[in-house]
Parts: C-alpha cells; sequence; structure tokens
C-alpha cells in the first residue's frame, strides 16, 4: 500500500517538476509577466514537485519520513481540485481529487498505518 502511494506521489511531484519547466520555457519564450509571474510560479512547482518526488522516492523505497510530506502535499491538492471544478474544468478536478483521495486512503489504510507506527515487523 505505502509502495503504490510513494510511486503516485513520487508521479505528483514529477508532474509539478514538467509544469516548471514550461512555466520557465514560456518565460523565456515572451509571456508577460506583468500579472503573474511565471518565473517565480516555476520556482514554487519546482521546490514543491522536488520536495513530493523526493517523499514519493522514500515511501517507495521504505522510508518513513516521506509520509508526513505525500499526506500534506495530496491535502493540499483536494482544494486544489475545487478551484479547478470552480474554473470549469470537472475532468481536470476529478481526476485530481480521485488521484489525491487514492493516496490519501492507501496512506491511512490500517497496514500503512502499522507500517508508519513502526509496528509491522
Amino acid at each position: 500500500m505505502v509502495r503504490y502511494a510513494g510511486l503516485v506521489a513520487a508521479a505528483e511531484g514529477v508532474v509539478a517538476l514538467v509544469v516548471a519547466a514550461v512555466l520557465v520555457l514560456r518565460g523565456f519564450a515572451g509571456a508577460d509577466q506583468h500579472i503573474v509571474n511565471g518565473f517565480g510560479t516555476a520556482a514554487w512547482f519546482a521546490v514543491m514537485g522536488a520536495a513530493v518526488l523526493a517523499a514519493g522516492w522514500a515511501l517507495a523505497t521504505g522510508r518513513r519520513w516521506g509520509r508526513g510530506i505525500a499526506v500534506f502535499a495530496n491535502l493540499l491538492l483536494l482544494p486544489v481540485a475545487w478551484y479547478i471544478v470552480r474554473s470549469h474544468q470537472p475532468v481536470y478536478a476529478v481526476a485530481m481529487g480521485v488521484v489525491a483521495v487514492a493516496v490519501l486512503a492507501l496512506l491511512f489504510s490500517p497496514p500503512a498505518v502499522r507500517w508508519a507506527s513502526g509496528s509491522e515487523h
């Protein structure tokens, strides 16, 4: 369970890093930076993406420290999914919400909680 959650979290981190790269490329291509700074947003996505990718890798390789970061990141994705619904993009919102809830369900499943508490040998 935890390993699957770790793989999905790692994939979420990769997606955030891809978004960061796209924002940087758009910035260098001349996209308007007056209203929203694409480079600053790219930096935020890069930092968060790297952290979530590292957390996912940690979970996939059996390290407990990644669980907190993965839980926090997926809890943050739930209001983002709601925002996307309000932006009239229900397909993306449902996809993001389902993935976030699935990761949270895996991380809070009884075997995962036992593993996180160190009770599982």
